[in-house]
C-alpha cells in the first residue's frame, strides 16, 4: 500500500477544511441526496461526499457504508485531492497503491474508485465527491 502524499499547500488547504466548519457534523439532507442520486446514477453501491482532515478521511456524506471516517493513509480520496480532474482506480487489487489496502482486502472491499476533488472558490482541494463499487470497473 502507498499512503497518499501530503500536498504541498498542506497548511493552507488544511485551513480551507476547518473554514467550512463541515467536519465531526452530523448528516444533512441535501449532502445525503447528492449521493443517494450519484450512486443510482452510476450504478455503485457506495457513494460519499469527503472532507480529508489532517489524519482522516472525514465522510460528510454516505450511501452504501456506515462508516463514518477512514485513516487519511488509507484514503484513496487522500490519492485524488492531489489531482485535478478526476481520479480512477479500475482495479484496486491490481494497483500497488491499494491492493494491500485493508479498505480492499476487508470491509467495503473496494475494487473500483473515481473521486472528483471538491474545490475552494480559493482553488484548495478540500475533499471528494466519490464512487466506489465492490466489482472492478471503469
Amino acid at each position: 500500500m502507498i499512503a497518499p502524499p501530503i500536498p504541498d499547500n498542506e497548511t493552507k488547504r488544511q485551513a480551507a477544511v476547518e473554514k467550512y466548519r463541515l467536519l465531526d457534523t452530523m448528516p444533512e439532507e441535501n449532502y445525503d441526496n447528492i449521493t443517494s442520486i450519484i450512486s443510482s446514477i452510476c450504478d455503485a453501491p457506495i457513494s460519499l461526499i469527503t472532507l480529508i482532515d489532517k489524519d482522516r478521511n472525514f465522510l460528510k456524506s454516505r450511501h452504501g457504508v456506515d462508516m463514518s471516517e477512514s485513516p487519511r493513509e488509507l484514503s484513496f480520496c487522500g490519492h485524488a485531492i492531489l489531482q485535478n480532474d478526476i481520479f480512477e482506480v479500475e482495479n484496486a487489487l491490481l494497483d500497488p497503491r491499494f491492493s494491500d489496502n485493508p479498505l480492499v482486502l476487508g470491509a467495503p472491499h473496494i475494487r473500483a474508485y473515481a473521486g472528483c476533488p471538491i474545490r475552494t472558490v480559493d482553488g484548495y482541494r478540500v475533499g471528494t465527491l466519490c464512487l466506489i463499487d465492490t466489482k472492478s470497473r471503469s
